[in-house]
């Protein structure tokens, strides 16, 4: 590959990575469920398109945040969360708009949740 197609692939690389939002800081979400409203706080540490930190509810406790990963207006992660004694892997993807991010979870057989968080410092 020529020099100057590695350069410019670099500097739109760069620019995406500036694009990304700045999501750092914590985050309380709501979701609706057949069994009522869960709650989930969220506290986002970003590092370039990292994603770090944890989650917690009063449903399923606190978890850490894994393989997190912010490309422009989308993130994703996985958590372990305890669910009646049992460790359940749960996929969350979001759109960030502003200071909301929409999520959908999966994980949880074939029970799909939608959360909507807001940014509250």
């Amino acid at each position: 590959m020529p020099n100057n197609i590695r350069a410019l692939l670099l500097v739109a690389l760069s620019a995406l990575t500036a694009l990304a939002a700045d999501i750092s800081g914590t985050w309380k979400g709501t979701a609706e469920t057949p069994n009522g409203t869960i709650e989930r706080t969220f506290v986002f540490k970003v590092d370039g398109s990292k994603v770090t930190g944890e989650t917690t509810s009063e449903f399923t406790g606190r978890s850490e945040i894994q393989n997190g990963k912010l490309e422009g207006d989308a993130i994703s992660f996985t958590i372990i969360a305890n669910i009646q004694g049992t460790d359940v892997k749960l996929n969350y993807k979001g759109k960030i708009t502003g200071e909301v991010i929409r999520f959908t979870v999966n994980g949880l057989n074939d029970m799909v949740i939608e959360y909507t968080a807001k940014k509250v410092s």
